[in-house]
């Protein structure tokens, strides 16, 4: 489990393929040292599994699914990622629950300044299934970043960004039409997935009800 609180941006260094099995290379200069072998981390809002580590990088194996459904397919090599350890649970809880599974690709439209001051408006457009998961004043990660949404125009997502953000993420380096990680708030799956428990409930209640000529 994650906090959505960038802890280090690593670089890309290489995506290799080999027998059908994708590997992915990131260099950084101080999160590597605190991984083990199998320890979990957080790469763009992904959690990965590191199977291969050194002082200054680390390496983790992309299945099938992982990079069918992340930005992974389509980063280039060098691009930044933003990283994060697990949070520890002797530790303070910042941001908010963020589990590193993906819920879908979003769209990169834009970081810019807000006139009069020094703060930006990330602008971005989520897929259309995950509009329902996301609301005013809402939390999402955007690229493993711990986010709240600003204002909500159907797909299309602004969130007010503050400077030092945009300087200890990747942000900075995403152009217009760029691919981004996103997971919708947890609380929100668990509430629909309850909605629909009772809703089903009531309609088998109902069929029973008829079923018994009353």
């Amino acid at each position: 489990m994650f906090t959505g609180l960038i802890e280090e941006v690593g670089r890309v260094e290489k995506i290799t393929e080999k027998d059908g099995q994708r590997r992915l290379s990131v260099s950084a200069s101080r999160l590597p040292r605190e991984l083990h072998i199998g320890d979990s981390i957080s790469v763009s809002g992904t959690c990965l599994t590191a199977v291969d580590v050194q002082p200054q990088s680390f390496a983790a194996d992309l299945a099938a699914e992982t990079w069918v459904r992340t930005s992974f397919s389509r980063i280039r090599e060098g691009a930044l990622v933003n990283l994060e350890l697990p949070m520890r649970a002797d530790g303070r809880f910042g941001g908010h629950l963020v589990q590193g599974h993906v819920d879908g690709t979003g769209k990169f439209l834009g970081l810019d300044p807000i006139p009069g001051g020094n703060d930006f408006w990330l602008r971005l457009e989520i897929p259309r299934e995950l509009e329902r998961y996301v609301v005013h004043k809402g939390s999402l990660s955007v690229e493993g970043i711990s986010l709240t949404v600003a204002k909500l125009e159907g797909a299309r997502v602004t969130i007010a960004i503050i400077p030092h953000t945009v300087e200890m993420t990747n942000l900075k380096s995403l152009r217009p039409g760029d691919p981004l990680n996103l997971e919708v708030d947890l609380v929100a799956k668990y509430v629909e997935k309850m909605v629909r428990g009772e809703e089903a409930s009531a309609e088998l209640t109902v069929e029973r009800l008829m079923a018994e000529g009353f």
